[in-house]
Parts: C-alpha cells; structure tokens; sequence
C-alpha cells in the first residue's frame, strides 16, 4: 500500500469516527459534513488504489463492493439511530403530558382545599357568634332569672333530663302540626344525614321547643312556601337551622324577637311568648339560639345544644 493510499485510508477512518460523534453530540450540519469528507476520502482511497492496481481490476471490484456494504451498514446504522432519536422523543412529549397533567390535578386539589378552608372559617365564626349570643343571653338570664324559670314549660315524665333522639322530636312536632301547616300552604321538612342524634334533655321541652318555631313559621309566612328543619353535629353539639321561605323581618327588628311579648311589624295575633320560651328551653339546656332575616327573604333560626345536656 502507498504512502498516499495510507493517508486517505486513515482520514477516511477519523472522519467515519468524527461521522458517528457528531450523530450524537453534534449538530445535522456537521454530521453532513463529516460524511462528505469521509465519503470523499473513502472514493480517493479506492480512486488511488484503482490508478495504482489498474491490472487487479478484479480485486478492485471486490474492494469496492466490501466498501458499499460498508457505506449500506453506515446508511442502516444511521437509520437505526435515527429511529431511536425519534422514539426518546415521543418519550420526552409523553413525559411532559403527563407532568401537565399532574400539574392541573394538583391546582384542583389546591382549589378544593381553598373551599374547605373557607368553609372552616365560616364554621367558626358562626361558632363564635354563638357563643357570643350565649354570653350574651346568660347575662340577661341572670337579670331575669324569675322570668326565664317561668317561660320554661312543665317537665312531661319524670325525668327532668333523658337521652332522646332529636330527629324524631322533631318529626313529632311536624307532625302534630301537619294540618295547620297544610292549611297555610306551608311544607315542613326534617333534614338530617343520619336518622338517629341523640341529646341529654326532656323530650317535652324540647317538643314544646320545635312545636313554637314552626308554629310561628305558619302565623308569620303570608305567603305558600316551605320550611326546612336540618340538624346536624358540630364537634360535641347539636346544630339546628330552621329556615323558611317567608316575607321575613326586618334586620333592625330580627334582634327583639326572642323577647317575651315582643311582635313585629308583621304581627297578626299571639302574645309573643312562642320564640321566647323557645329561647328559655334552649338556654336551660346550655345552649345557644339567634335569628337572621331580612324582608323578602325569609326568617332563619339557628340553634346550638351540647349533646350532653345543660353545661
């Protein structure tokens, strides 16, 4: 072999190693190239040898052949690679997907965690407001202890206190009132998400308690509507909303209503005593009651009860 022949098959070789280096650090243009200068190399390599051994004709065509299926290796190695070039890339599109994906449930689960959290807030402070009413209702008890312990219905039984399931105290007083109620266009409802809570009272009192806010419901409402009893537990109390659909009060005017011979301007007939002893039963039992409205959007009565009875 010539000195020459050496040099273009030596340079044919480090650009064929320079070839496949740039296939996987380098950019497509050096890759081009490399394999023109290799391919240019490769065709002077075997121009030289056919100048040099014009008489080994034969060998020479052998030579050439080997050096296409060199270059047909090449070409499928090529496409090899970039066959697994694209598949890596389908991989990173489907990777990112996926971190798309996780990156939307995560700010839902951030959303829906936001919501309880207001939620709690609004729990609290409700709380907060109940206790409040109840400090505030304790002071006045106590400034008119003859008149609350004479607002307090007589003991049914002969326990003062016994466990009784609320639910059905109040499915009892619905009931005994269903006519007067139907008569008034007005459909009581008991909501709760269990059939059976269970609170230390007298279940007379707490009839007689239930019995005066509906009944007041069907004096006051002037209009077909609904009322919706739904009870429920908050820690270790017992929490009462009753809200109906009525003309309601006035805010200025909501605050008197558990004052005893207290009506409103929407008063029709009655002695103002219903909500008043509602307010002395709750009270007895240590709870707490309070009422929001507002004309034209019905009157809501919010209670709390230890579960326990009278702390």
């Amino acid at each position: 072999m010539s000195k020459l022949q050496r040099v273009f098959l030596i340079a044919s070789c480090i650009l064929f190693v320079a070839t496949i280096y740039s296939l996987f650090f380098l950019r497509p243009v050096f890759i081009i190239l490399f394999f023109v200068f290799h391919s240019i190399t490769i065709f002077s390599f075997c121009y030289q040898c056919y100048s040099d051994q014009a008489d080994k004709a034969v060998s020479f065509n052998t030579y050439r052949q080997d050096i296409g299926l060199e270059i047909a290796e090449m070409d499928k190695e090529i496409k090899g690679l970039s066959q697994e070039l694209k598949e890596k890339v389908e991989k990173i599109k489907e990777l990112n997907t996926d971190i798309d994906y996780a990156n939307a449930k995560s700010s839902s689960i951030r959303e829906e965690a936001d919501r309880m959290s207001l939620r709690i807030m609004h729990l609290e402070e409700e709380n907060k407001a109940l206790k409040r009413e109840n400090d505030k209702a304790k002071l006045e008890r106590s400034k008119n202890s003859h008149e609350y312990g004479a607002l307090l219905p007589p003991i049914t039984g002969e326990e003062e206190r016994e466990t009784v399931n609320i639910i059905e105290i109040a499915e009892q007083a619905k009931n005994s009132l269903l006519e007067n109620a139907k008569a008034a266009n007005l459909v009581v409802t008991v909501s709760c998400a269990t059939d059976t809570l269970l609170v230390s009272a007298n279940p007379g009192r707490l009839l007689t308690l239930f019995r005066n806010i509906i009944d007041n419901s069907i004096k006051y409402m002037n209009r077909a509507g609904s009322l919706v009893i739904t009870i429920s537990t908050i820690g270790d109390d017992i929490f009462i909303v009753l809200k109906d659909t009525g003309e309601g009060l006035p805010t200025e005017e909501t605050k008197y209503i558990f004052e005893l011979n207290y009506q409103g301007s929407n008063r029709i007939s009655g002695n103002g005593l219903g909500l008043a002893q509602a307010r002395a039963i709750v009270e007895y039992y240590g709870g707490t009651i309070y009422a929001k409205s507002t004309v034209g959007n019905g009157m809501g009565i919010y209670i709390q009860i230890p579960a326990g009875g009278r702390v």
